[in-house]
């Protein structure tokens, strides 16, 4: 099992104004939002919240609207478009779970809630940090 770092989340209030500073002020590129399919989102599961992305060609940021109800709306306990988090993509997903129970760290599955192709674990670290570990998966895959 890999873990490589994938992106940065940062949750804002006002999506265009902070994406359009890390494009205009620091020159990042913008990565189009037809990039990241997404499930729609229905009352009981998901987040149709405003999102952008950027990249500065290795690393990616993606810049989400604050949504305060995204847990309790999915039925879980942590809310990453709370207070935002870091990510990294792993390639077996279930070794990693198995190993985050060997640790005693309870997460957050969020499957294919988010995001079509990446299914999504969240938890936080020993300073209350959220973290995002996900896997690509195919359409057949998604729960």
């Amino acid at each position: 099992m890999t873990l490589t770092f994938h992106h940065i989340n940062y949750v804002a209030d006002d999506v265009e104004r902070l994406h359009d500073f890390y494009l205009n002020t620091l020159g990042l590129d913008d990565i189009p939002i037809e990039n990241f399919p997404r499930p729609p989102a229905t009352d009981g599961k998901g987040y149709g919240g405003h999102i952008r992305f950027a990249t500065d060609g290795a690393m990616q940021m993606h810049l989400a609207e604050r949504d305060l109800g995204v847990a309790l709306k999915n039925g879980r306990h942590i809310n990453p478009v709370e207070r935002g988090h870091i990510a990294f993509r792993t390639d077996d997903i279930q070794a990693f779970l198995k190993r985050l129970d060997e640790k005693g760290v309870t997460y957050a599955d969020y499957g294919t809630a988010f995001a079509k192709e990446w299914h999504q674990v969240f938890f936080y670290d020993p300073e209350g940090n959220i973290i995002e570990v996900h896997q690509q998966v195919t359409p057949d895959e998604t729960d």
